[in-house]
């Protein structure tokens, strides 16, 4: 038994060490639960610590089996606006790039990801609304070549993120501890007791 519970401990201080604090995904109105969890999920595989969300409705979706578990990895702040949602990223000096299917959106790959980056996605109907798009400092998209002009949001979301954690590995952020001693600590007590 000693020997599992030091074994889960390396474990998690392993995935902590690689967290990114600096990375993260803003959800608009994602309203799908296994969209928001399939979106979770990815955000656990590509060290994204903490996700937002804003869903003026009340809350947000609740979890499902999509997420496998990583609901309990990512930490889900809940906005009550976009605009409180903006506020509170710029002030910790984040980048907000908006998916869009817009002729400006730039390829997603042209963004530079290693700087702090927050990538915002939209309702699986409507998108990102006309009012966050306004917030965000530029637009991306995802080029398709098919007949379809967008792929669902979880899906997307994890094109994204992945080439975010391309870029990231490649700069070496994922080699040393990107969390301030004191906020590794709080983290790690609470990803012990899960």
């Amino acid at each position: 038994m000693r020997e599992r519970t030091e074994a889960r401990r390396r474990r998690i201080e392993e995935v902590l060490r690689r967290r990114q604090p600096d990375l993260t995904v803003l959800l608009e109105n994602v309203h799908k639960p296994h969209n928001l969890s399939a979106i979770l999920r990815t955000c656990d595989a590509v060290g994204v610590l903490e996700a937002h969300a804003v869903n003026p409705t009340g809350g947000v979706p609740t979890f499902n089996e999509t997420s496998g578990g990583s609901h309990k990895w990512v930490y889900l702040r809940v906005h009550p606006d976009i605009h409180e949602a903006f506020r509170f990223l710029k002030e910790r000096g984040f980048v907000v790039y908006a998916t869009a299917l817009r002729e400006d959106a730039r390829d997603f790959r042209e963004v530079d990801y290693t700087k702090p980056t927050a990538v915002l996605f939209g309702a699986e109907k409507w998108g990102v609304s006309e009012e966050a798009l306004a917030l965000a400092d530029g637009a991306i998209k995802i080029p398709m070549l098919g007949m379809v002009q967008s792929l669902n949001v979880s899906v997307a979301a994890a094109v994204i993120l992945f080439e975010a954690q391309r870029q990231r590995l490649a700069a070496g952020l994922y080699e040393k501890p990107r969390l301030d001693p004191e906020l590794y600590q709080k983290v790690l007590n609470d990803w012990l007791r899960k």
